[in-house]
């Protein structure tokens, strides 16, 4: 199985369901955007692809030019292609754009151990059919995807009390998770010292906010973990 990983700043990795990958054998190519990496002209030889989140917003091409190739490589990969496809936050973001949707600022921006209410449709869905009604999950956005109900090919699976699109599917085959389902015990802490993500928390959170968002994310890390590995396994089925 080969899967080819987008990443956007070195930080942000698939965390949990990287580890997931290994153990697997699965054959990952990492492609560091924000180090000038290249995604491959022929993306036929890839079983699927994970898009992964980052502190740059998709309206800021730019700043980061790159994002536009990427761009259309994710609408090839998912929309030409028909290959699964997972997208976390940017990455969720970004795939909302290229099935017709829009990203907008949010109001306010959703930073915490956050509580996800999942859908009566995910009774009929291939990754999200055996989760619970409510899930908590790790928060760190200030973006979010809008504009897609009249996209007859987009399913809503889950949202939050501020964030519509949660979880989304196009078609059978690409899904846009703007959560971290992917999180592990350094996760907080590491992106915690990257200057965007440091700001944008204690705008939400106040002064000292990050220690408290470690230890909430420590308490809730085994449901979370657990979550994913529910993900990671029936995404594996897809492939």
């Amino acid at each position: 199985m080969r899967i080819i990983v987008l990443q956007h700043i070195a930080c942000e990795t698939p965390g949990y369901i990287k580890d997931l990958m290994i153990e697997d054998g699965v054959d990952i190519t990492t492609i560091q955007l924000d180090e000038e990496g290249l995604i491959p002209e022929d993306l036929n030889s890839f079983d699927a692809m994970l898009c992964m989140g980052g502190p740059m917003d998709t309206w800021m091409v730019k700043e980061y030019p790159w994002l536009l190739e990427e761009k259309k490589k994710i609408k090839e990969f998912v929309v030409d292609l028909k290959k699964p496809f997972l997208g976390f936050c940017l990455g969720c973001q970004l795939l909302g754009e290229v099935v017709g949707g829009e990203v907008v600022k949010s109001t306010p921006s959703e930073i915490g151990i956050l509580d996800v209410n999942i859908h009566e449709e995910i009774k009929n869905d291939a990754l999200f059919n055996s989760f619970p009604k409510t899930i908590k999950a790790l928060q760190w956005h200030s973006y979010e995807v809008v504009g897609l109900e009249n996209n007859n090919d987009i399913t809503l699976l889950g949202s939050s009390p501020s964030t519509k699109y949660q979880i989304f599917k196009y078609n059978s085959n690409a899904y846009g998770i703007q959560f971290h389902i992917e999180i592990k015990s350094n996760t907080v802490s590491d992106w915690g010292c990257i200057p965007e993500y440091k700001n944008a928390l204690e705008d939400s959170l106040g002064q000292g906010a990050l220690k408290k968002f470690e230890e909430s994310a420590a308490i809730n890390m085994k449901d979370m973990n657990r979550h994913a590995t529910i993900l990671y396994k029936n995404f594996c089925k897809l492939i």
